[in-house]
């Protein structure tokens, strides 16, 4: 939706800039204000100051914002909106735009009429962004002066000032700044996690430019992100690495109630849902109202669709949502006032009217759709009824798998060698490929409190199967049993074996294939395990070098050099690659891979602000298509510093 110029007509000018409290607790407790001192909160910096922008943007007054990562890692955020207004704010006596910068709370953003709708963080991004900044300069280009104001941890250097001339027709805002060293854990900013982010930005707001710049190598590094066809485009660049089950992308838009409503969606075929919602272009990785009125209206269109035309007999049982979301990808994405969040995280949009509207919208607009394309309508309906077929089975093997379980006192797969300590906080599962390996790994461990499950070639990719099949997999229900949490609908953490779940495979390409796959399965099934920090890595060493009767291991090229360079590069060096772990006695492996006072673990983490890009990486690398995957493997590879998702 691009927001029409009529539409947000309201006056923005000093006055609308409203104060509501004061600065000095961001620089005590950044956490409140931006989750985290870490990577995380260090690129949320950046978000804040381009939210800014595209408020700007959904206000009808902006299309180009260009974001740099300058030499010093500095951040400079252009834009060609209005400008921030310079005029003297009267509640303060101060430049609108010093209260903007430095006073919590204060912004165009509070019913003050600057604007109807916006994302950031209610209107404190400007002023946390200074507070945990070293400097921050704002430049603003407004009836052909250039205003300028320096800032140093959050206090005003320098008053405004006019430093310059611009063509009289130029408006927009230029900030700068560096992120405090003395907040931040890590002030590197890196490309990739900023390129996702203003990618998705850009889809969610149709027409609108957005260019990121990293000039700090010597190669200028630069990608830009215009979308005219907006969410529509964002369908088909998800569904890129499957394949549609239909040509036309279905659209829906419109008002209700004071919510904008916009909603793309498209079946491939593949077995996956992946709905995302977005409020004020913000991602909402826990749903909330607008995604449960999506789901009611896609499952009562379907159905009465169905039974109107008779794609259902009247025996048959209604489809359910999941029948019918099954390989949809989806778009959901609202714009209103004032939006309320709910959960632990703020992620789940609590607002009753973006229920009824995006209901309303999404029923009346897909059910014209469905009327005049049937061919369509029809194919979605019979990959649903065999959904619901497929569903079915996967029950009665679940059920059939609980009976055993309780008939069988919850017996465990007889591959697995458990541990004994019961505490699950002290025990850790090896997942290994091969019986060789796993012989060595059962030979080597700490029975106490390290378990071994050895896995027999590939598993199932669970990409490119249904859940009866998923749950009909001999590998996939050893693993299931093993780590006592079910999964899927079922899945429950409390009942979680192990707090760490560590995948050991060969260093060689099919050891990274079956790590992908394993991977694929704990996101796509059990993602709470990878959320909760429980999935690991292991890293096994890629040479061992012997020189004067003394061992040293090297767990990359790198480190190698490095042993080398140490020890003297000459004749007496004896230099073995391993390439699997099979080649290692078990005290070798002991030694390398699993006493924890010496192994490398690799932590497998997920960002669920990017969750749709996660899911198009898991799709790219393990879908059917060729081309995708290749262009993946081309664009990454020169950027890979290790495979740790």
């Amino acid at each position: 939706m691009g927001a029409t110029g009529t539409e947000f007509d309201a006056e923005y000018g000093a006055d609308q800039i409203q104060i509501l409290e004061g600065l000095e607790a961001v620089r005590k407790r950044p956490g409140m204000y931006i989750g985290s001192t870490s990577a995380r909160g260090l690129h949320h910096l950046v978000y804040e100051i381009v939210d800014n922008a595209v408020d700007e943007a959904l206000a009808g007054y902006c299309d180009k914002i260009l974001v740099s990562i300058n030499k010093e890692n500095s951040i400079t955020v252009i834009d060609n909106g209005r400008g921030i207004p310079v005029g003297v704010n009267h509640k303060s006596g101060l430049p609108a735009v010093e209260v903007v910068f430095t006073i919590l709370h204060a912004g165009g953003k509070f019913g003050g009429g600057g604007y109807k709708v916006s994302g950031g963080l209610h209107g404190v991004g400007a002023s946390v962004v200074n507070a945990l900044s070293q400097w921050l300069e704002v430049e603003i280009y407004n009836e052909g002066s250039i205003y300028k104001q320096r800032y140093e941890r959050g206090k005003v250097v320098d008053k405004l000032r006019v430093v310059g001339e611009c063509d009289p027709e130029k408006t927009g805002t230029r900030v700068t700044f560096l992120p405090d060293d003395e907040i931040f854990e890590e002030t590197v900013f890196d490309f990739d996690t900023l390129k996702q982010r203003f990618r998705e930005m850009a889809f969610l707001t149709k027409g609108l430019k957005i260019c990121l710049r990293d000039e700090r190598e010597e190669e200028l590094r630069e990608k830009t992100f215009h979308y005219e066809g907006g969410i529509k485009e964002f369908v088909s660049y998800l569904n890129r690495s499957r394949t549609p089950l239909y040509e036309s992308i279905i659209y829906c838009e419109g008002m209700k109630d004071n919510v904008a409503v916009e909603v793309a969606m498209q079946h491939n075929d593949s077995y996956n849902d992946n709905t995302y919602g977005f409020v004020n272009n913000i991602t909402t990785p826990e749903g909330g109202t607008h995604i449960v009125g999506f789901r009611n209206a896609l499952t009562k269109t379907f159905n009465d669709y169905a039974r109107k035309n008779k794609l259902l007999k009247d025996n048959e049982a209604n489809l359910s949502g999941e029948d019918i979301r099954e390989g949809l990808t989806a778009i959901i994405s609202v714009k209103l006032e004032d939006p309320q969040f709910e959960g632990q995280t703020k992620q789940k949009l609590g607002n009753s009217e973006a229920r009824g509207a995006v209901d309303n919208i999404v029923s009346t607009q897909l059910e014209i759709f469905l009327e005049q394309n049937p061919s369509v309508a029809k194919m979605i309906v019979d990959k649903s009824v065999m959904a619901q077929r497929a569903r079915e089975a996967a029950r009665k093997a679940r059920d059939l798998t609980r009976r055993k379980s309780a008939l069988e006192g919850m017996s465990l797969p007889g591959k697995l060698a458990d541990c004994s300590d019961k505490d699950p906080k002290n025990c850790e599962i090896y997942i290994v490929e091969g019986d060789s390996a796993g012989g060595s790994a059962k030979t080597a461990r700490d029975r106490s409190t390290q378990a071994i499950l050895p896995l027999r070639g590939k598993i199932l990719n669970v990409e490119k199967a249904r859940l009866d099949k998923i749950y009909a997999n001999a590998e996939i229900k050893a693993m299931i049993t093993a780590f006592g949490t079910g999964i899927h609908d079922d899945f429950d953490i409390s009942k979680l074996r192990y707090h760490k779940i560590i995948i050991m495979t060969d260093a060689d390409v099919d050891g990274a294939h079956i790590s992908t796959l394993l991977l694929t399965f704990l996101y796509r099934f059990m993602p709470d395990l990878i959320k909760g920090g429980h999935v690991y890595l292991a890293q096994p060493p890629l040479y061992k070098l012997e020189k004067n009767k003394r061992e040293w291991y090297a767990y990359s090229d790198e480190e190698l050099s490095e042993i080398l360079t140490e020890v003297g590069r000459d004749g007496n060096n004896k230099i073995q690659r391993y390439k699997g772990l099979g080649e290692m006695d078990a005290e070798q492996l002991w030694d390398t891979t699993m006493a924890p006072e010496h192994r490398v673990l690799l932590r497998v983490t997920m960002d669920e602000e990017t969750s749709s890009e996660l899911d198009l990486t898991f799709t790219t690398l393990m879908g059917d298509k060729v081309e995708p995957r290749k262009e993946f493997i081309e664009e990454n590879a020169k950027y890979v510093k290790n495979l740790d998702i």
